[in-house]
């Protein structure tokens, strides 16, 4: 990882391993399983009083991100069409989501994207915006609208860092939080949809996809199948296929396969267990289909990892 600073406000992270990621934006916790061996990732964040923007440059992944309490957040791309699945809806327009205090949102991320977000603390409240529930919403709206969000984005950008000292001056701040509030009134009150993206079916899918990560994350040392994962959910197999489908873009079996290879990998970098004994542990009874699956996704055999922890 590599940091730098422009200035107290403005602070630059970069990342060229997916091992080094961290999740450096305070107001969100983040879960995420990769989807690449390499990455070249960054996060920039300026940090004004009552409010951040973070843009950031992600890596292949499949992500479930919260936000803490007290805060809205706002985002969009800053690219154009995005090959991203948010909250189970095929991204590929131009979108703005939002969201409120502890409320969250998955996504699958299959290439490297370029996203911008603007969180509030505490929360705005009064400008007739979206209120969103424990889910955020996504909203298709005009190009026109998106790209005066990006191009306020890269002014402020390159004001912070030609500028920093004038960041400090009083009523910099208040100006540009002004400047940010008008442009998201904007992009909403000329959105294209009165309703969310995805709204008729979404809240139930959800639901299911979230049960269902609940009971994997306290049964993680041995596989669940379907049909018993379907019947502790309440829902039919079909149904169960359909919200995983559609929340991660990829077959129940292959996700989960996905996210138990991540954390035998993690629990290999503490070093102090066989590979033998972590791969079991997780529920990967065929040692060498595991080694080759390891190999295949993370570019390295398992006792590799485990040498270079040691």
């Amino acid at each position: 990882m590599t940091q730098l600073s422009f200035s107290p406000a403005l602070r630059v992270f970069r990342f060229n391993d997916v091992d080094e990621f961290r999740q450096s934006i305070q107001a969100v916790e983040i879960k995420f399983t990769p989807l690449a061996q390499n990455i070249s990732s960054s996060q920039t964040i300026l940090s004004l009083p009552g409010f951040d923007i973070n843009l950031v440059r992600s890596f292949p992944r499949v992500m479930d991100l919260r936000l803490k309490p007290g805060c809205t957040a706002v985002g969009f791309p800053m690219t154009g069409r995005s090959p991203l699945r948010m909250n189970g809806i095929d991204a590929d327009i131009a979108f703005l989501v939002i969201g409120r205090g502890g409320g969250g949102y998955s996504s699958v991320e299959r290439v490297a994207l370029h996203f911008t977000s603007f969180i509030f603390t505490p929360e705005v409240v009064g400008r007739g915006w979206p209120e969103p529930g424990e889910d955020f919403l996504v909203f298709e709206m005009t190009d026109d609208a998106q790209q005066k969000l990006r191009d306020l984005v890269l002014e402020v950008m390159n004001f912070a860092s030609s500028s920093p000292d004038e960041l400090a001056v009083p009523g910099v701040s208040d100006g540009i939080r002004e400047s940010m509030l008008s442009a998201i009134d904007h992009a909403f009150a000329t959105r294209i949809n009165a309703v969310p993206l995805g709204f008729m079916h979404g809240a139930r899918y959800v639901g299911i996809v979230r049960k269902a990560e609940e009971i994997v994350s306290v049964n993680l040392g041995h596989p669940i199948y379907s049909q018993e994962l379907a019947n502790k959910i309440g829902v039919s197999v079909r149904t169960l296929h359909s919200a995983i489908l559609r929340h991660r873009g990829m077959s129940l079996h292959r996700y989960l396969r996905l996210k138990r290879l991540w954390l035998v990998r993690q629990r290999l970098r503490e070093g102090n267990i066989s590979v033998k004994a972590c791969a079991l542990a997780h529920g990967f009874w065929h040692l060498g289909e595991f080694s080759k699956s390891y190999r295949r996704h993370f570019g390295e055999a398992p006792s590799e990892t485990v040498a270079r922890a040691r």
